[in-house]
Parts: structure tokens; sequence; C-alpha cells
């Protein structure tokens, strides 16, 4: 498990349906070693804070495994890594294969699985398409989000290890069908609602599925 890039951005405001909009979701590749903090990398920003970022969102990750799936199937998808607004585009790692609270080291960070990616409009707006919200839910394909542990630096080509495992967890791709799925399995949301690391904002998704 690697990490093929760092993409960092700042907010900036574009024209979407004829309104002015904030956004950080543009990401560009960066090279060289780049400071990780509580909140975010250096030279990254979230605009929008009611939805992303914070202490439990302050890194978002996304597998190069899923690119070529987008590429298959929506034309838009940009050639360049950082497209779905992630900060590290992983290699060898999958939603299924990280449980909520698991902690990782990325090159000298330590950061902790916190949940699932929620879509939002933003990806309209980087894909120029009015569904790739829908598809974005659909896929499965969530990415991940980390909180840091401890501060430190990461680069493109870094390992990313384990350092502690949750052993009979709840994965980030179990946490996505709880949020999608037309069915739920009982147990599973159990299980889930009672994950100490799960934030509060899966929490909120998965009480509102059980109404």
């Amino acid at each position: 498990m690697e990490v093929e890039s760092v993409n960092v951005g700042l907010p900036r405001e574009v024209i979407w349906k004829q309104e002015r909009v904030s956004t950080a979701i543009f990401k560009v590749p960066v090279e060289g070693s780049i400071a990780l903090r509580k909140l975010n990398l250096d030279g990254d920003r979230q605009a929008d804070l009611t939805v992303h970022g914070g202490p439990s969102k302050a890194v978002y990750a996304y597998p190069l495994e899923h690119y070529d799936y987008w590429r298959t199937r929506v034309q838009e998808t940009p050639e360049t890594l950082g497209a779905f607004g992630e900060n590290l585009t992983t290699r060898g790692v999958l939603e299924a294969d990280l449980n909520i609270g698991d902690q990782l080291r990325v090159g000298t960070a330590l950061l902790q699985v916190t949940q699932p990616r929620m879509p939002c409009y933003k990806l309209q707006l980087r894909f120029n398409r009015d569904d790739m919200t829908r598809l974005f839910a659909l896929s499965g394909r969530s990415g991940f989000y980390f909180s840091v542990i401890e501060e430190g630096e990461v680069k493109a080509g870094d390992s990313i290890e384990f350092v502690e495992h949750v052993e009979h967890g709840v994965s980030v791709a179990e946490v996505y069908g709880l949020y999608f799925d037309r069915t739920i399995d009982p147990e599973l949301l159990r299980r889930a609602l009672q994950t100490p690391a799960l934030t509060d904002e899966s929490r909120s998704m998965l009480l509102r599925r059980l109404t």
C-alpha cells in the first residue's frame, strides 16, 4: 500500500448554474514532502466547513484503482489525479480493506480511518455532469476520510502501513452500504452504531436509516 499522489488546493470561486460558488475540489498533485497537520495539509483548505474538513475529516483519500472504473463510464473524468477532491490518491488499499478506527502510518504521520465520503453537488461541478452525485453514490467507490493522530509529512511514494487494525470491525465499504443500500442488515447496523470511532456525521446518517 502506498501514496500515489499528494494533492492540494485552495478555495476558488467558479460559476455553476449561473451562480457564484466557492469550492476547493480542484486539487492538483504536488511534489516533495508536504506537512500534514491536524486539520489539513499545507497548501490545502476546504471551502465549506459545514460539510467538509474538521478534525474527523482532515484528510480525504481516494484509491487510484477507481480511476479506471470512472474513465470507462464517465468521459468527463479528468486525467489528473486529485479529480475527486482527494488529498491522497492511494494504491493497494480499498474501502473494504479499512475498518472504522483503523490506524495507519502514512509517511511520518499517524492517521485514523473515520468514515466514507458523502457525495455532494461539488462533484457535479467538478465533472460538469448533473448526475455525478448519483453516479458516485451508486458506485460504492466512496474513498475514505482520516483524522490526524500524529502530525507528520507525506509525499508521493510513501508507504501506507497498518499500525492498528480493528478486528471484527465495520469497514468503510459496509458503512457506505448502510448509507445507500435498499435493504439494511440490522446486525451490521447495530455493530456500526456501537463502533467508538464512528463520526457523529455517520452516526446521524445511520440513525436516519432506522426511521
